[in-house]
């Protein structure tokens, strides 16, 4: 059966990327939005960017509300800068928040109407140039159609799509993820490591997205330790860059499976960032998937040296949920209650977050059928 495998039109990596990409990024237009949050406004590296505009003629507006993970509100207030400041294209400088706040409100510039209205449906339409340049190596948002944004009156992550939303230019340049500190550099590289296992187990799954999700297995196992405990290494950074880019051009081909659809809720209601959510529930969530696909959880085992060829499936599929284990450990990831979740206040919202986790749809890409019952039983299993 044919498949089809998207990409961004151009993607530029390695260091000095945004010099590289100066011609790319100042012909997409006249009047740029800088979608951005009140960190990395701040720093240096965004100062180059505005540099690199203003030295080539391009102007622009600066949207930098982005707090915390994206709101409809959020995507509102930054559709009327764009539309006021009379611009005619986007450049998002940020972490996944930043990114997918301006697939939104380009979507939003070209259709019209409220993001909740796309809910369930292909986002389509002529969107205005939109460039990416990540200062996390997690997201993989630079490399995707999908854009996740929270409704406020639902409290429900929207999981939006549609191959419009592909950034036309991903500019992946390790110095602009240098200031990420240890909990974030945690958080957005698990989230890379869950993107590249469910992408790999994945009912979707296809040979192309295989190379892409194995390729940043290996890079991510090897390299987040040293990128979390010292991030000032530059080759580790660069590869984490790198394997939060392979990751994410996985999930916009095979998207993603169980760990995604129990996540949101708890980000949604609870607040905790995206990428440490999945991580809370990764081990949980592989170790039920499991046995739906020894095989390919044993190829995942065997890349990153946790199993022999020699061993069975079974033993080294286990093998590499052993190692999910101890990279968590490693990185820090705190339990719900470590985080301040109130246990019982949890638990009573178990029944609503399995049926919004089912509705998202990323749990029938489990490689076993999924139940409410079993999405319950995880969320309950989490406090053990």
């Amino acid at each position: 059966m044919g498949r089809e495998f998207i990409v961004p039109s151009r993607i530029i990596t390695g260091e000095n990327s945004l010099a590289l990409a100066a011609k790319e990024l100042c012909r997409m237009g006249d009047r740029a939005l800088i979608v951005t949050d009140p960190v990395v406004i701040k720093l240096k590296c965004f100062e180059r960017l505005t540099q690199l505009l203003s030295e080539n003629r391009v102007s622009y507006a600066i949207y930098s509300d982005v707090t915390g993970e994206p709101t409809d509100a959020i995507v509102n207030a930054g559709l009327c800068k764009y539309e006021v400041e009379d611009c005619d294209h986007l450049i998002a400088v940020g972490g996944g928040s930043p990114i997918d706040t301006m697939k939104a409100i380009a979507a939003l510039s070209a259709n019209g109407g409220k993001i909740s209205d796309y809910m369930g449906k292909v986002i389509k339409g002529r969107m205005p140039p939109m460039a990416a340049i990540p200062t996390t190596a997690g997201t993989g948002s630079e490399a995707t159609k999908f854009t996740v944004i929270t409704d406020s009156a639902t409290s429900i992550k929207m999981l939006l799509k549609g191959d419009c939303l592909i950034p036309s230019l991903a500019i992946i340049d390790p110095a602009f993820s240098m200031s990420s500190p240890k909990s974030v550099t945690a958080s957005t590289g698990l989230d890379a490591l869950t993107h590249a296992v469910e992408s790999y187990t994945s009912r979707l799954a296809q040979p192309l997205t295989d190379a892409v999700a194995i390729s940043a297995v290996k890079r991510i196992f090897r390299h987040l330790p040293t990128a979390y405990s010292d991030g000032t290494n530059t080759e580790a950074r660069t590869q984490m860059s790198i394997a939060a880019l392979e990751a994410g051009i996985a999930i916009n081909n095979a998207s993603v499976t169980i760990v995604h659809g129990m996540s949101r809720p708890i980000g949604a209601l609870f607040h905790v960032p995206h990428g440490l959510s999945n991580a809370m529930l990764l081990e949980k969530c592989i170790g039920f998937a499991l046995d739906g696909a020894y095989g390919r959880f044993a190829d995942l085992g065997r890349a990153i040296g946790a199993a022999e060829s020699s061993d069975s499936d079974k033993s080294a599929a286990e093998k590499f949920l052993g190692k999910l284990g101890e990279i968590c450990k490693i990185c820090e990831v705190p339990t719900l209650g470590g985080f301040g979740i109130d246990k019982e206040e949890f638990l009573a919202q178990t029944d609503k977050m399995a049926e919004d986790a089912l509705a998202s749809g990323s749990p029938d890409n489990t490689a076993k059928p999924v139940t409410k019952d079993d999405i319950i039983g995880i969320y309950k299993s989490l406090w053990d």
